[in-house]
């Protein structure tokens, strides 16, 4: 049976970094908005022998992801992994002058997305012998100026948090993972002037999440 990694948010960063280290041992379901970005990706995986599926779409489109998982159903019956880096790193605001476009895309994304997403992928991680869920962490809650990102992205690991402890016995198993800090495009909105040289490489921080996998 051909094992099968789906990576929401795989166009660049981290999740592209997992796709590739994934990919000589997975065929790739790669969804992210960004198509250019997509491609390349797929480029590198085939020159490394791998083989990928992109879904250019955006996560909050309910409609297209469940397309989207009714297909891998259709066509490999399961996942093995689902690997759920998308997330919305709304700009750095005090408050009370976060603009409501940036608090309702965050909200949009990082967790009514996600909650969409757990119902409609946990068939398939169930229907593997060993499904996996994969979210990672990054605690800025209550840190000044991260209000919208550190809210949104707090209650998706609640609601990821939530899963894990129901699922134990029945399955699938859920990981939340703590990402040391990466010269990533969220990092960068961030933290524009930070020098770089300090920072984890991507793909070394892939093998290191997947190894503890």
């Amino acid at each position: 049976m051909t094992k099968l990694a789906l990576i929401t948010g795989a166009s660049r960063g981290l999740g592209a970094a997992l796709a590739e280290a994934l990919a000589p041992s997975h065929h790739i379901v790669a969804v992210a908005r960004t198509t250019g970005a997509l491609e390349e990706l797929d480029d590198r995986i085939k020159a490394a022998g791998g083989a990928a599926t992109l879904a250019p779409m955006d996560i909050t489109n309910a409609d297209a992801m469940a397309h989207l998982c009714r297909g891998v159903h259709d066509r490999w019956r399961h996942a093995d992994l689902w690997v759920h880096a998308a997330v919305h790193a709304a700009p750095l605001s005090p408050a009370g002058h976060i603009a409501r476009k940036d608090w309702e895309k965050s909200i949009a994304i990082n967790v009514a997305a996600t909650g969409v997403l757990i119902q409609m992928v946990e068939p398939l991680l169930l229907a593997a012998p060993a499904g996996t869920a994969l979210f990672f962490e990054d605690p800025r809650a209550g840190e000044k100026f991260f209000g919208a990102y550190g809210a949104t992205k707090a209650a998706q690991i609640a609601l990821a948090r939530s899963w894990q402890a129901e699922t134990p016995k029945t399955g699938p198993r859920v990981v939340i993972a703590t990402p040391a800090p990466m010269p990533t495009a969220t990092r960068a909105r961030f933290f524009p002037g930070e020098g770089r040289e300090a920072l984890a490489d991507p793909r070394a921080e892939a093998a290191r999440i997947l190894a503890e996998l």
